[in-house]
């Protein structure tokens, strides 16, 4: 596939085959709906000209972005694998979304105008955008008969603002925070307030 690596290819296999054994086809639709309009929005932005080994995601990302609604599909918690995906979603639309803003961002922490591309810097197109992201989500949730869509949207919108949030103050400060283990953080937000939420 033209958007995985090979290892991002056995990862997101292994994701998806999980996702199905705990939560069945309309966990699965739920998964590609985050993956396709992701990578669909990546490639849009950038002009279908991606960066860094043609910005294929490896394994590493996938794992990121999708290990923790993996894991609630095992445990047979769809609230909890909706909001890890929303956040997923959210943060990645209000990235791709954002970059388009003519207006340059605010860091989340002082309200500071950064240069674009900038760690925590919010915008907001992108804000706006993350929010249609996690409600994104939510609606396809509350299509496939599950309660509880305003709780996934709110949950996948507090994991963007956590992601922006470590990005302004601990990404690339440690060298274990990269930008993979914040977006590993912000679903563990968007998964943790959905399941105490609802």
């Amino acid at each position: 596939m033209r958007w995985l690596t090979g290892r991002g290819a056995t990862a997101a296999l292994a994701v998806g085959l999980a996702t199905i054994w705990g939560l069945g086809w309309r966990g699965f639709v739920l998964l590609l709906a985050f993956f396709i309009s992701s990578s669909l929005l990546t490639t849009a932005a950038k002009g279908g000209e991606k960066s860094g080994g043609g910005g294929r995601r490896n394994a590493r990302q996938v794992v990121a972005n999708g290990g923790v609604a993996a894991i609630a599909a095992l445990a047979g918690s769809w609230i909890v694998f909706a909001g890890a995906l929303a956040a997923a979603t959210a943060d990645t639309w209000a990235t791709e979304i954002g970059r388009h803003s003519p207006i340059a961002p605010r860091l989340i922490t002082n309200g500071m105008r950064v240069p674009a591309g900038t760690d925590g810097g919010m915008t907001l197109l992108g804000t706006a955008g993350g929010i249609v992201g996690a409600g994104f989500i939510a609606g396809l949730s509350y299509v496939f008969g599950e309660r509880g869509a305003l709780v996934i949207a709110a949950a996948g919108t507090a994991g963007t603002l956590v992601d922006s949030l470590l990005g302004a103050t601990v990404q690339g400060k440690v060298r274990w925070l990269d930008n993979d283990a914040v977006n590993l953080a912000a679903t563990l937000t968007g998964a943790a307030c959905a399941g105490l939420i609802a």
